[in-house]
């Protein structure tokens, strides 16, 4: 196969580290002269290097740059061939970082938030949940088709209660927002970042703060719903409003409610299953986007689980 002209670098990698990476997944032999790529080796083998290089080849035809990660994500997804429109899927580019999904699981998310009005993303951490949903509510507040982002959880550690005033709820449950900023900063200026807040245009808040109000053309977020009780949970589907689309993520294995408590995640799949305009993605531990020892972790766990008398 050929490598078109002035494409070697990004199909190749600085200093050839992608083609390093091929060559440690593939059981063939890469041979490169010039922009050709030889191969020899078992006909599967080459089959899958083939599959590799193809999508290195289209993805740096359309403007990416791949990484020895990229290469080791289009030989995980096979002979299908589809990994390079997974893959290309860019969502947003800031400061020319490209987010996009890494995954089928995450491309069929990330599609799922862009045909239905409300959709759960139900999975491990590290799986790109929240990650994927703030880059596709930013990628819509910045087209115009969202007048506002408005990112929620529960915050199990303060209680939610409305005791509290504003300033000393904020103040306590602030940390507990930290991975909903962090996200941001990646895909917003933090020049800008401030006068979003100031505006409203971007809003973090408990979920508690939801209560009593109608979210109209707005991309709400709740995270970590798997700590909603199931009221809570109905109480903030119902605020949705026209023009506005929800994303729910949660991770089931990780429940902080008190023992015996129902968790309104596992309430709302069961009762939403069958409803019209609500779609659930479950994303698994090959999803997992975070170093090899998160989903060995992941694994770890699952069976302690599994095990008879664990806790």
């Amino acid at each position: 196969m050929v490598v078109p002209p002035g494409r070697q670098y990004e199909v190749f990698g600085d200093r050839d580290s992608v083609l390093r990476r091929v060559e440690e997944l593939v059981e063939c032999e890469v041979i490169v002269r010039g922009n050709e790529i030889v191969l020899r080796g078992a006909e599967d083998a080459v089959e899958r290097a083939e599959v590799v290089f193809d999508g290195l080849v289209d993805l740096a035809e359309r403007g990416n740059h791949p990484t020895p990660e990229t290469a080791e994500r289009l030989f995980k997804m096979g002979s299908s061939g589809d990994g390079k429109e997974v893959l290309g899927d860019i969502i947003l580019t800031h400061r020319g970082r490209r987010v996009a999904p890494k995954t089928r699981n995450q491309k069929a998310y990330t599609d799922a938030i862009r045909k239905h009005q409300v959709v759960f993303g139900v999975g491990p951490a590290g799986t790109g949940k929240t990650y994927l949903a703030v880059a596709l509510a930013v990628d819509a507040l910045n087209r115009g088709e969202v007048n506002r982002i408005i990112l929620t959880r529960p915050a199990v550690e303060a209680g939610e209660s409305l005791g509290f005033l504003p300033g000393d709820m904020m103040a306590k449950v602030d940390p507990y927002f930290r991975p909903l900023y962090d996200a941001l900063y990646e895909m917003i200026d933090p020049a800008k970042f401030g006068g979003h807040l100031e505006r409203g245009t971007i809003e973090v808040a408990p979920l508690a703060f939801m209560r009593g109000r109608t979210l109209n053309d707005a991309f709400v977020i709740l995270d970590e719903a798997q700590n909603t009780t199931p009221q809570q949970m109905k109480m903030f589907l119902t605020r949705l409003g026209f023009g506005s689309k929800m994303v729910i993520t949660g991770d089931a294995t990780q429940v902080d409610l008190p023992r015996g408590k129902t968790s309104g995640l596992d309430d709302a799949q069961q009762a939403l299953g069958g409803v019209e305009g609500v779609a659930f993605v479950r994303l698994k531990r090959d999803d997992i986007v975070r170093s090899d020892l998160v989903m060995r972790i992941v694994d770890a766990y699952e069976k302690a689980v599994d095990q008879p008398g664990a806790s």
